[in-house]
């Protein structure tokens, strides 16, 4: 969780609140703001996992959906597997957060990186930007050349590492953001398009997923979900761009939650 950024937790939370799903966090690290800033604190809070966790399996509680996506080190790959394991009628999202705009995170190793295919291959649904994607797929992020062949057969070499679907998010082509989506079970894709307005906010892939992942849970489709969370995101990336706010604050969606359910 980030304390300023808008992202992870503090954008995750009031989103799905909001489409009516119990939000159960299983916080991972804390941060006091999100790691595009110069300087930031980094509590890792894997040992605190294990005792979290353990509380929760004496209370007996399953659950209809997990939802993993920033990791605070190697080892909660571990804890997340174990919780996947254990709740096999859940729906199983994960974003593999790793980094973004070609470079990795500071607090991820490539070790890491390369061990979240282990989550990876548990999934129904992942999503990872064109960053996670070249990572999981071992290709040179400078040399993808944007073109919905080329991105079908990225979105394959994921779906051959496990999951069902796959949605590669914010992926920038020339003036539009592409969000693009394949389905391993109805042997489909699909790209949804938004106008790109030259401004990347911080949290924006967080808020786009858990919007997907609680449309899902509501019963829409994928695709709908995921048109969804790009109209919502395009609107308030406009609402947010008239103001001088540093992009690393994120987007000011508070003021939009209840179009989420109209």
């Amino acid at each position: 969780m980030s304390g300023i950024g808008r992202c992870s937790l503090t954008a995750v939370i009031p989103i799905l609140s909001t489409l009516g799903i119990q939000c159960c966090p299983f916080p991972t690290a804390i941060l006091s703001n999100q790691t595009e800033y110069s300087k930031f604190t980094f509590l890792d809070l894997t040992d605190n996992m294990k005792e979290y966790k353990n509380s929760w399996k004496g209370l007996d509680i399953t659950f209809d959906c997990i939802y993993s996506g920033f990791l605070g080190s190697e080892s909660q790959i571990n804890i997340v597997s174990e919780f996947v394991k254990n709740n096999h009628d859940a729906l199983i999202v994960i974003d593999p957060v790793m980094g973004d705009n070609g470079i990795i995170y500071d607090t991820y190793t490539k070790e890491m990186c390369s061990r979240l295919k282990e989550l990876v291959k548990m999934a129904d649904l992942v999503t990872p930007n064109l960053t996670e994607a070249c990572i999981l797929t071992e290709k040179d992020y400078n040399s993808i050349d944007i073109t919905e062949k080329n991105l079908i057969t990225i979105a394959k070499e994921i779906i051959n590492l496990g999951p069902k679907k796959v949605i590669i998010t914010g992926i920038i082509s020339k003036n539009e953001i592409w969000n693009f989506a394949y389905d391993k079970e109805l042997k489909e894709s699909f790209i949804v398009r938004s106008n790109y307005n030259n401004k990347s906010y911080s949290g924006t892939g967080d808020i786009f997923t858990s919007i997907v992942v609680g449309m899902l849970l509501r019963g829409n489709s994928l695709k709908e979900s995921i048109e969804k969370a790009s109209k919502f995101i395009y609107k308030v990336i406009e609402f947010t761009s008239k103001y001088d706010t540093d992009t690393k604050e994120g987007i000011m969606f508070e003021l939009f939650l209840r179009e989420l359910i109209l």
